[in-house]
């Protein structure tokens, strides 16, 4: 609770800044205002899981409008892509959210904290909506991907040093965004997955090629703390590509296009905390939003099979705890 006080006046003064700038309160009782809504039967967990950014901001927007389609489309295939690894366990509940626009990541946080903010105040919106209206005591998986896991970070400090929510969270999955010692001693509450079946637990990672040494994620000079989720270490001893279950590369139905068992080995870099993929060419994963050996787009990608299991071992852990 220490913390507390100082992040709802910080709230409330960005809460200022949104209500100017957006206008509006999206009304999440209003299940057009979801993209997944208690979808699946029969599983014995909920998952909250936050969109990565999809709006490369071309029209000159600064937060996505959740009167563009187009853009819901491409935000609901972003969560399609990920949904494999967490629907066998959970029901799925994934707000549509005004998230910011990817430009802004290349500038300076005062830029981007109003917009940000907008964010930010949608998904707690509707994970205030989820708890109150839909949780009714199920366990709970939380994630989030790239400005997603950023979201469900900032979730986790301002809501989880409360039994009510820390005592049924399975895990977080806050999975490529950067998470520091400066975070933890801010937010002693939290806490990072150790190894393979510790509950209550963030688990994270950003992974790239042993050459590079920064990127808008895990800025040159910042070290992240993370886990290798080959051997569920935070060391940072060698995994070799035979603990790799299965790179799976996947579209915006969902389906699996492509899988490579034992397709890379990686390390955590001991000085960067980042996740190191040794047996992947920079070029045959080259993209235009990132420099070569970033593999930021990849991080799902890459450990497909082994998170999948992690959440069935997890969630099996939480079960039996319970």
């Amino acid at each position: 609770m220490r913390n507390i006080r100082r992040f709802l006046l910080s709230f409330m003064l960005l809460a200022m800044v949104v209500q100017v700038y957006a206008g509006t309160i999206v009304d999440y009782s209003d299940r057009s205002n979801w993209a997944y809504f208690a979808e699946g039967t029969g599983k014995d967990a909920d998952l909250f899981i936050i969109c990565p950014t999809v709006d490369l901001g071309r029209a000159g927007n600064f937060n996505m409008s959740m009167d563009d389609e187009a853009m819901k489309k491409s935000f609901v295939g972003a969560l399609n892509m990920e949904r494999g690894i967490y629907e066998d366990y959970a029901l799925l509940y994934a707000p549509f959210y005004r998230q910011m626009t990817f430009p802004l990541y290349e500038g300076t946080e005062d830029a981007m904290q109003p917009y940000l903010s907008i964010a930010y105040g949608d998904v707690r919106d509707a994970f205030i909506y989820y708890m109150e209206n839909e949780n009714d005591g199920r366990p709970l998986i939380l994630a989030g991907f790239s400005q997603g896991a950023q979201l469900a970070l900032m979730l986790l400090e301002e809501f989880f040093d409360e039994a009510e929510y820390s005592d049924k969270l399975i895990a977080a999955y806050c999975i490529g965004w950067r998470i520091t010692s400066e975070d933890l001693e801010e937010y002693p509450h939290l806490r990072m997955a150790e190894g393979e079946s510790d509950t209550g637990v963030i688990v994270s990672f950003n992974t790239e090629s042993p050459a590079s040494n920064g990127s808008i994620i895990v800025p040159e000079g910042i070290r992240t703390i993370g886990i290798n989720p080959l051997n569920w270490s935070t060391g940072s001893e060698f995994a070799d590509r035979s603990l790799n279950a299965g790179a799976c590369f996947t579209d915006y139905s969902g389906s699996i296009t492509e899988e490579i068992p034992e397709l890379t080995g990686a390390y955590l870099d001991p000085e960067r905390g980042t996740l190191k993929a040794v047996d992947v060419d920079p070029a045959d994963y080259s993209n235009s939003l990132f420099p070569d050996g970033v593999y930021h787009l990849m991080d799902y990608q890459f450990f497909y099979r082994n998170l999948q299991e992690n959440v069935r071992v997890r969630t099996d852990a939480w079960l039996s705890a319970s």
